[in-house]
């Protein structure tokens, strides 16, 4: 339960969720860490909390460097539960700490605990000195809620960035170079796919704004802090926050009889022939987080579903609405399907992938009862004029 020295100064009290394998629908195989700062000034400072039940781990990891009772300011960079969860309870124990957050936070926070806690409400720009230390604060609206901003101590070049740049990993190492960076890699990927791709327009201004920072370390609220591979994570937000794409395909299908299947397969078949790296999803199989993941810089993505009392499968009626919310842009769609008799799922799948702004090149791409092989090869031809 020891404290970690990130910086002279600053530590890593936060607390380590090994159990968690749902995070509000994300499914997270590897659980995942909350992220606190302490900072020993001349005013003592902590950034951000825990999620409730993870209290007495943090707080340990405080009273092993100084009393918490003396925390002068806690800084609450986000209101989300996972990170605010545990200010009433920090409060109770430093009961003479002011509160640094934003506008929207102060406003959030009073709605969720309903306390009238000694608030002061920072801007972009502002900065508070703590002795040795100031820390500025930049505003980040919508990466990814409202109240949400990200604090930077200068004298240290550290950015705490809150949710950017984090990943969803419990483990006993802290730093980015402590752990295989494939491993931290793909789980920022997942973690920006399932939490931050609808604001990448947000995402763009917070970069731009961090651009202007002398940064050598970035410290987030999830996962392993950023000291070696900088360039590495910077350079991928770059990327996703401007929805570039990849030229690789995802194939995304449930089935009844299995008609719907060999279409997916037809699909794959012609990526591969045309040299496109082709991701196969079952949703049977796959939860639709880890599809996201994949979604989050492929150009195709082809979606099939046979079609249920007039309609697609409730599987892939659910993966449509989980993307849909998630925005991602500048793609090409591929909807196809088997029917008895309507084929109404075909037309649904489009109407989805159009309100995605997705292009849909090809419409109803859809095969009734079970197919021969005269059936499947006049679908792959078809298939190939899109690609």
């Amino acid at each position: 339960m020891l404290p970690l020295e990130i910086k002279k100064g600053i530590y890593w009290v936060g607390g380590i969720d090994w159990h968690l394998r749902n995070f509000h629908g994300y499914i997270t195989q590897r659980g995942t860490t909350y992220n606190a700062y302490l900072i020993v000034d001349e005013k003592i400072t902590l950034v951000d909390t825990v999620k409730h039940y993870m209290f007495d781990e943090m707080l340990e990891r405080i009273s092993k460097v100084v009393d918490p009772s003396k925390i002068d300011y806690i800084v609450s960079n986000h209101v989300e539960m996972d990170h605010s969860g545990s200010l009433p309870k920090m409060l109770a124990i430093a009961k003479g700490a002011t509160v640094i957050t934003s506008p929207n936070g102060e406003k959030g926070l009073k709605r969720h605990f309903k306390k009238d806690w000694k608030f002061k409400v920072v801007n972009t720009g502002d900065s508070l000195n703590i002795g040795k230390r100031n820390i500025s604060f930049v505003l980040a609206q919508m990466v990814h809620w409202p109240d949400s901003m990200v604090s930077y101590i200068p004298e240290d070049k550290l950015l705490l960035s809150n949710d950017g740049f984090g990943q969803h990993i419990a483990s006993s190492e802290r730093f980015d170079d402590e752990l295989g960076l494939d491993i931290i890699t793909e789980e920022a990927a997942k973690y920006y796919a399932n939490i931050v791709l609808p604001y990448g327009m947000q995402v763009g201004k917070l970069l731009e704004a961090a651009s202007k920072l002398d940064i050598d370390m970035i410290a987030p609220s999830h996962g392993l802090v950023w000291r070696k591979n900088l360039g590495h994570i910077i350079k991928l937000y770059k990327k996703w926050s401007g929805n570039a794409c990849d030229n690789k395909a995802v194939v995304i299908y449930d089935t009844m009889w299995g008609t719907t299947e060999k279409m997916a397969f037809v699909v794959k078949k012609v990526f591969e022939e045309k040299g496109i790296p082709c991701q196969m999803e079952s949703l049977q199989k796959k939860h639709i987080s880890d599809i996201m993941t994949h979604i989050l810089s492929a150009k195709y993505i082809s979606v099939g579903s046979p079609t249920l009392n007039n309609g697609m499968l409730p599987t892939v009626a659910a993966f449509l609405t989980y993307m849909k919310g998630l925005a991602p842009k500048n793609r090409v769609g591929i909807a196809f399907g088997s029917y008895g008799w309507g084929g109404q799922a075909v037309g649904e799948i489009e109407k989805v992938m159009e309100g995605c702004k997705f292009q849909v090149p090809q419409k109803g791409l859809k095969i009734q009862y079970v197919p021969d092989e005269k059936d499947l090869a006049e679908f792959k031809k078809k298939i190939e004029t899109v690609i």
